[in-house]
């Protein structure tokens, strides 16, 4: 079993929820009535707008934020989960078998939260 430098990974996460949080707050805004969710920051969709080719393309790119916020506020949560586990000392343990994920998993996803034979939808 290696030994997993938790101080190290800790720096990894919080570096790369730096950059998420920055990615989501380009596309996204914390919901008013949710404050553990994101929402897509809300297109002016006016249909009364004369150029109906600039209401389509903002319609387009209000859909595509969607997904986009989607994805980022997943990694936003799955970072923000490992940070918990490295306080609560429970972080590198794989969710499906309890045994400690490799090292190697853990350097190219830091916020992994099983091992490469348990991958779910959202790694």
């Amino acid at each position: 079993m290696e030994t997993i430098n938790t101080q190290h990974f800790k720096e990894k996460l919080e570096a790369e929820l730096k950059i998420v949080t920055e990615d989501l707050q380009s596309v996204a805004r914390i919901n008013p009535s949710n404050p553990n969710d994101w929402e897509p920051i809300p297109q002016n969709l006016d249909i009364q707008e004369a150029d109906k080719n600039e209401t389509s393309d903002r319609r387009t790119a209000f859909d595509q934020n969607i997904a986009l916020v989607k994805d980022l506020e997943t990694q936003f949560n799955n970072i923000k989960d490992a940070l918990k586990k490295i306080e609560d000392g429970t972080y590198g343990i794989c969710e499906k078998t309890g045994e400690q994920i490799p090292v190697a998993r853990l350097e190219a996803s830091p916020a992994a939260r099983t091992c490469t034979e348990h991958l779910g939808p959202e790694e």
